[in-house]
């Protein structure tokens, strides 16, 4: 039922943007603490997330609840070198704006109108590479380098070499998961973080609950739906079109997961007493942040997803495309963050 998605959708956003405004949680300034300041605090949330994403993906794909195959993150054909420049594009884009996507819509809630042109922006730019003036361009090179692997995900591939399925699944799953949570708690102040221990829970939990939303609770063979979770490009292009022309138009889980996103944070930053309207503080903070939000929104839409689409949501299928986009979202941001891109005036955010 087309209902259920877009309600559990609005909640999990709301879920999701109280604990953003709570935790601080953002792969961005997780790594910018971690590279600058030698606080691994928020990456390791980060990575414990991704842990719980991934044993609840996989099993409720195991278990037959979801079928993750008919996920974008697992088609038998990608371009890995689109997908890889779409995440180096994101990745810097993301130092430029000093945010994600989500990030920026948890911080808009508070009040940041920054983030207002930041989200507007990537809407714009992604919209333009989906469906727009660059979408030819980006067809183009799909066309010309996209594989047909034998394996596209890394169970998949495990079990190309003979390994029963099932056994392969377990196997990826347990080592992947259990590095990232061994990375987690290894460090002592981490272990004293009971709030950013909180965030990376609730954060993988709710992955998981929106593979659960779309796949399993609104499973429609009538009215079939996208099979995904947590993503914020597309959804906020998507977004951005319903607010202009929602007539003819329905409503998704991802319109759905946005709004709620905002409205959990609006909510919280209220009741917290942490609302408070901010703008630019320079002409050229504002270039920044708008050269930033492009580049999100064209390599988002390139790399089928952003840190959160692709840094858990995609990588909880344990797909291939999922490390190529990670791979370069991580890049773009070492490439900002080292190479000093962040200025003071940028920092204070």
């Amino acid at each position: 039922m087309p209902g259920i998605p877009v309600s559990a959708g609005f909640a999990i956003g709301l879920a999701f943007g109280v604990v953003g405004l709570l935790s601080g949680f953002c792969l961005m300034s997780s790594l910018r603490d971690w590279w600058t300041a030698n606080d691994g605090r928020k990456v390791r949330s980060y990575a414990l997330a991704l842990a719980v994403a991934i044993l609840g993906t996989q099993f409720i794909a195991g278990a037959g609840l979801v079928d993750i195959a008919k996920s974008i993150y697992l088609q038998p054909s990608f371009s890995a070198p689109l997908i890889f420049a779409g995440g180096l594009l994101f990745g810097f884009g993301m130092v430029l704006s000093n945010g994600c996507a989500s990030r920026a819509l948890v911080l808009l809630g508070k009040g940041n109108l920054r983030s207002l042109v930041v989200i507007a922006i990537i809407g714009i730019a992604a919209q333009m590479t989906l469906k727009g003036l660059i979408a030819p361009a980006r067809l183009g090179v799909l066309q010309a380098t996209q594989t047909t692997p034998a394996a596209v995900s890394a169970p998949g591939l495990l079990a190309s070499m003979g390994i029963d399925e099932f056994v392969a699944r377990i196997a990826v799953t347990l080592i992947a998961s259990g590095a990232l949570l061994i990375f987690a708690f290894s460090d002592r102040q981490f272990r004293r973080a009971y709030g950013q221990i909180a965030a990376g829970l609730a954060v993988g939990l709710l992955v998981t609950a929106g593979w659960l939303t779309t796949g399993w609770l609104g499973a429609d063979d009538f009215n079939p739906i996208p099979v995904t979770s947590l993503s914020f490009v597309s959804p906020i292009a998507d977004s951005l079109q319903y607010t202009m022309l929602s007539t003819g138009l329905t409503l998704s889980f991802g319109i759905a997961l946005v709004a709620g996103v905002l409205s959990g944070s609006l909510v919280t930053a209220v009741v917290t007493g942490r609302f408070k309207l901010e703008g630019y503080t320079s002409p050229n903070h504002m270039v920044r942040s708008i050269s930033g939000a492009a580049l999100m929104g064209i390599g988002g839409a390139m790399a089928y997803g952003c840190s959160i689409g692709q840094g858990l949501t995609g990588l909880s299928t344990l797909g291939m495309p999922s490390f190529i986009a990670v791979a370069g979202i991580l890049a773009g941001a070492a490439f900002g963050i080292r190479g000093s891109v962040i200025i003071p005036a940028l920092a204070t955010r």
